[in-house]
């Protein structure tokens, strides 16, 4: 599969690891959800992969451990389109938070909302549909003026 990520097209090289699965025995890179990571830290720390979290809306900021820095990749995920509240995430990880690692948005978000996304530090989209990826790159050159700030 391939994503989005600084505005190039790019092989995914992460697996979201569900809560029931168990941990790969091979070390590739995953991302577990924010309540696997809180409650599965100590055993994560010693995964020889790279691990990221992944954020739902209804997760709080505030319960990300301060050890978010060395998280590689964030991904926040839309169930809906209709739900912002992965907008606000983003933009309180990189300015409260000053977070510089990768931001993914996953899930259902649209097309139209990619621009919005990058503008509030989203840096990579996981698209469910590939057919879609030549019109999501076409979405970052479809305004050419913005009236709110970027944290870029």
């Amino acid at each position: 599969m391939q994503i989005l990520k600084d505005q190039q097209l790019t092989d995914n090289t992460w697996k979201f690891l569900p809560d029931d699965a168990e941990l790969p025995d091979e070390p590739i890179n995953i991302t577990v959800s924010l309540r696997r990571w809180l409650q599965e830290q100590e055993i994560l720390k010693k995964y020889p992969g790279k691990l990221g979290i992944r954020l739902n809306p209804t997760d709080s900021v505030e319960s990300v451990p301060v050890s978010i820095k060395n998280v590689q990749l964030i991904e926040i995920n839309f169930p809906v389109f209709t739900d912002g509240r992965g907008f606000s995430l983003a933009k309180i990880l990189r300015t409260q938070f000053n977070y510089e690692g990768e931001i993914r948005a996953v899930g259902e978000f649209m097309l139209d909302q990619i621009y919005y996304l990058s503008r509030v530090g989203v840096d990579s989209f996981a698209l469910e549909n590939q057919e879609n990826l030549p019109d999501a790159m076409a979405m970052f050159n479809e305004f050419s003026d913005s009236y709110q700030t970027s944290v870029n």
